[in-house]
């Protein structure tokens, strides 16, 4: 096993299950106390990184939480809290959706799982991170009035991740099924352990979620990194992240964005239905686009210039610096070949004509795609 470290002392959010096991170094990430990096010395963060751009990485998904959606009236309701397809989703399917409140404005985001067939009671899921958790759960409770809905949160349950292009290999080698995007597998065991496998979202590389009891988490984590795996932490999963584009709520999207405004169209179904704030984005839908939206920037530094941090304001290059800023970063990093990606939320303008932008320190562009790395 993984020397244990002594966690009594440390303040904050509550470590998770890989953390507790780990000796690495600890930082709060998306509401949990979790390893910043695995490896020792100058090359650990690169080690991560190209474990999870061109290898295969293990990492902690402890600040994953599920909560099971039931009652007769689950299916309905939920629909009506979310902006994806529920009633439409397959058996075994997910889909990521935006919670939005009456105005629009977005009050965090979530995977909403159907793990069953319509008649079983816990035939829907929430899976939520342990940062928005507490403020979507009172969300959610003040919107069930005269509902037969309950929601349960499933305690005891954590997660790994599983993330690179040689995940599906790995779970070969687990005796676990390689999923298409967006699906769940059937009940498995990894030796004598119970296991259950989603794969999410990814723009560049497979990700993989393995849910256990918690208790069995560390001997799964074992097992994982026997069979290949590499262990990383959360500082490669954010440049991962931010390479693949896919936006942080509270980092990237606040609950003053609109849907559309957050190019977050994977997580929105136009014709599913009514819900909470679809009037507004139906309006935006039909009667004209909204002026400015959260895109990926590749950025070229100048020589000796430091990485911009979070805030930084993008301008044309012909407008001085006392013009309108185009642009601001939200997300800011660099990867192993030494290449710089952020998201930034874009104005309109700023895509027109492919202008030159540029920042204190450098240059950036408006990417169309993620970057290629293969």
């Amino acid at each position: 096993m993984l020397p244990e470290i002594d966690i009594a002392e440390i303040a904050g959010p509550e470590p998770s299950i890989v953390a507790a096991y780990g000796n690495a170094p600890l930082l709060a990430y998306q509401g949990v106390l979790t390893a910043a990096c695995f490896h020792d010395g100058l090359d650990a963060w690169r080690t991560e990184t190209e474990a999870l751009l061109m290898g295969v990485a293990a990492h902690d998904l402890g600040w994953l939480r599920r909560v099971a959606v039931r009652g007769e009236d689950r299916f309905r309701w939920l629909s009506g809290m979310v902006t994806n397809g529920v009633e439409t989703l397959e058996t075994g399917s997910g889909a990521y959706n935006l919670v939005l409140n009456a105005q629009g404005r977005i009050q965090g985001d979530a995977v909403v799982w159907r793990v069953g067939d319509a008649g079983a009671q816990d035939a829907l899921t929430l899976e939520l991170t342990a940062a928005q958790s507490p403020a979507l759960m009172a969300h959610f409770d003040h919107f069930i009035v005269m509902d037969d809905v309950e929601l349960v949160p499933l305690e005891g349950q954590s997660a790994i991740g599983l993330t690179g292009p040689g995940a599906g290999a790995v779970l070969v080698a687990l005796g676990l099924p390689a999923l298409a995007e967006n699906t769940l597998g059937p009940a498995a065991k990894v030796g004598e352990i119970a296991v259950h496998v989603a794969r999410g979202y990814g723009s560049l590389v497979p990700h993989y979620e393995l849910w256990a009891e918690a208790g069995e988490i560390p001997a799964l984590w074992e097992r994982v990194v026997a069979a290949g795996a590499v262990p990383v932490g959360a500082e490669a999963l954010e440049t991962l992240r931010i390479v693949e584009g896919i936006a942080l709520y509270g980092t990237d999207i606040e609950s003053r964005d609109l849907p559309q405004e957050t190019s977050q169209t994977r997580a929105l179904h136009y014709t599913k239905g009514c819900y909470l704030g679809q009037e507004i984005v139906e309006r935006i839908r039909s009667r004209g686009q909204v002026h400015r939206h959260l895109r990926q920037l590749e950025l070229t530094l100048v020589e000796g210039a430091e990485l911009p941090g979070p805030g930084t304001e993008v301008r044309k290059a012909e407008a001085g610096e006392d013009s309108k800023a185009l642009a601001t970063i939200t997300s800011i990093t660099r990867t192993p070949d030494g290449r710089v990606f952020a998201l930034g939320v874009v104005r309109a303008e700023a895509e027109l004509g492919n202008p030159t932008l540029v920042f204190p320190g450098g240059t950036a562009r408006v990417l169309t795609a993620p970057p290629n790395f293969s």
